[in-house]
């Protein structure tokens, strides 16, 4: 099978290369999917890239664990391990190997089935394939961590990217009062997803605004916790889901590690996590599809032996929404 292959940590353009490699053969517990989409994340280009260095140590300290990167998969059950009673060959599927072997970007991947579920009937192969790392990650960071529900004023700081868009739909879709975050250039595709304030983060500081929010939810951009602090109700949550550095030893954990340790002093709740995709999320994620609540946004579609080009482009830091690669 094709797979696109990396043997070191460098730039996408230099150090992925489209080889054939032996197709998987599915665990007892693991599913072979032959993959019709993938789509690129944030996490992939690290990984990719190696940085923050601090990420070796899951991933790899010389050389990456995982020759194969990947994180989103949408596409047809091949084969299913002998334990597997929930999926049968031919089955449309979609979920995520995050941290799980990755591996999604190949024509086979086998994923263990707790991280794949039936794809939403009414979305095609690459719609399905922007859904599970980046709506999970906005799933469990807003209900999870934030206890977003009826009522709940939330500020979502990168309304526009991957996890901002699918943020904005579902807490709408939970009845909170939504603000999106995001530049000039996406006001107007955040107000489209149902937000009911959007502020333009070139033209306004949002942390010395006058209002003030239960949860904040931040999937973007360089604030400090201190900084949100300014705009938290005294009993709100700030939730840090990643955020950009320049620094290439620890990347944002630095912030992240002085939210977590500020929360002990303050009133308000300041944390972080990772994602953790699962087959009863993706299950919720696809009735609120079925149902037209949430919508996947793509900025651009790419060939298979486009992918070096398609994580280049997301490194730009400029994409709408998700960015989707066609494999079959």
């Amino acid at each position: 099978m094709k797979a696109i292959v990396q043997a070191e940590y460098g730039a996408p353009a230099e150090v992925l290369q489209l080889r054939d490699i032996d197709l998987p053969t599915p665990e007892a517990d693991s599913v072979v999917v032959r993959v019709h989409a993938t789509s690129v994340n944030p996490a992939d280009w690290h990984v990719i890239r190696g940085v923050p260095h601090i990420a070796r140590l899951q991933v790899g300290l010389r050389r990456p664990n995982y020759t194969v990167p990947g994180c989103d998969v949408a596409g047809q059950v091949e084969s299913v391990g002998a334990d597997v009673t929930g999926f049968r060959p031919g089955d449309e599927v979609f979920g995520s190997p995050f941290l799980r072997g990755f591996g999604a970007f190949a024509e086979y991947v086998s994923i263990p089935a707790d991280r794949l579920a039936h794809k939403p009937a009414n979305l095609s192969f690459e719609q399905a394939a922007t859904v599970p790392l980046a709506a999970s990650t906005a799933l469990q960071g807003l209900r999870d961590h934030a206890g977003v529900d009826v009522g709940t004023s939330v500020l979502i700081v990168g309304a526009a990217g991957g996890v901002g868009t699918f943020a904005v739909q579902l807490a709408k879709q939970w009845g909170a009062e939504v603000t999106g975050v995001c530049g000039t250039g996406n006001v107007e595709l955040v107000r489209s997803l149902g937000a009911d304030h959007v502020i333009d983060y070139t033209r306004v500081d949002f942390t010395r605004g006058e209002h003030r929010y239960d949860a904040v939810f931040q999937v973007s951009g360089t604030h400090s916790a201190s900084d949100y602090l300014r705009i938290l109700a005294p009993d709100g949550t700030l939730v840090l889901a990643g955020g950009d550095s320049d620094n290439r030893w620890i990347g944002p954990m630095g912030r992240l590690l002085t939210a977590r340790l500020m929360s002990s002093f303050v009133s308000q709740r300041l944390t972080s996590f990772t994602v953790a995709p699962n087959a009863e999320d993706l299950v919720v994620l696809r009735e609120a599809i079925e149902a037209g609540a949430v919508n996947p946004v793509i900025d651009r579609s790419y060939l298979f032996d486009e992918l070096p080009a398609a994580i280049g482009y997301l490194e730009r830091g400029h994409a709408r929404g998700k960015i989707v690669v066609a494999v079959k």
